[in-house]
């Protein structure tokens, strides 16, 4: 069978090089014991080294073109391989009752939406692994007092540990990107709850972050007006990229004690529509 055509509309960009693709198989070898999901597996350059290490697998894959492909090469994929949206699946039908992990060679153009979607199913997820840009690994693995550290660095260290684990040229794929990638991997943490609410943690942190270059007494104005008296607090002489998940479940805390305190029982409106589809990492 002929073989399939990058789309450059999927984001496709083949990997050629195959000790690459064993190395990003072994980054689940700890997970042999539970069931594993390949996000876009193309012509199965990564399925094939899952396969042949004993993983339970399970594929997802948008492009038909390749799902024809997978259907005749990988029979020991029979009733596994899902003609979907990942971004649109529902994984609870899929995993209803069990843990399962995440691996794939994830499109650039939606790496920062697959990553909020594990985060919907952290409790669900014990590890993530995968190929992704560059300067995403980079921004997800800072820490804090980086210019990196953004949106997606806070909300996923808040529940998984992670490890950029190496880079990959441009030059393994095809077609060879612009730009270097990244192989990563998110171990979910010992947390079990942040201490406040999940909801206006999220948005505090979107929020803080929609002016980065400014200090918190300026940023948090959306949620908290422009004379809280929590701004004499010393945290609020900082800029979001300085503080630590801690620190931002602390700013949590303080305002949700300024929402009660000033009866609001939801969210501001101009919150809610700023802070829904950020994507600012």
């Amino acid at each position: 069978m002929k073989l399939v055509k990058p789309k450059k509309g999927l984001g496709q960009h083949f990997l050629t090089d195959l000790t690459i693709a064993q190395e990003i198989a072994g980054t689940l070898s700890a997970y042999k014991h539970i069931p594993v999901l390949e996000i876009g597996p193309g012509m199965g350059v990564l399925t094939q080294y899952l396969l042949a290490d004993g993983h339970d697998l399970s594929v997802v894959e948008i492009d038909l073109e390749s799902v024809d492909y997978l259907e005749q090469n990988f029979p020991q994929l029979d009733g596994r391989i899902i003609a979907d949206d990942f971004l649109k699946m529902d994984l609870n039908k899929l995993f209803p009752d069990q843990q399962f992990c995440v691996i794939g060679n994830y499109p650039y153009n939606i790496s920062s939406q697959i990553f909020f979607k594990v985060l919907d199913f952290k409790d669900k997820i014990p590890c993530c692994s995968g190929m992704i840009q560059k300067e995403v690994g980079e921004r997800i693995t800072t820490g804090p007092g980086s210019r990196k550290y953004g949106i997606l660095s806070v909300l996923l260290q808040a529940w998984f540990d992670l490890e950029y684990l190496f880079t990959v040229s441009e030059t393994v794929f095809n077609p060879p990107p612009k730009v270097k990638s990244a192989v990563i991997r998110m171990t979910r943490n010992s947390r079990t709850s942040l201490g406040c609410d999940e909801k206006l943690f999220k948005a505090v942190v979107k929020t803080s972050f929609n002016q980065r270059r400014k200090t918190l007494r300026n940023s948090m104005k959306p949620l908290l007006g422009k004379d809280c008296e929590d701004y004499a607090l010393p945290i609020f002489n900082l800029r979001p990229e300085q503080l630590s998940v801690e620190q931002f479940i602390d700013l949590t805390l303080i305002t949700d004690k300024h929402l009660r305190a000033t009866g609001q029982t939801s969210l501001p409106q101009e919150v809610i529509c700023r802070t829904a589809d950020a994507i600012d990492l």
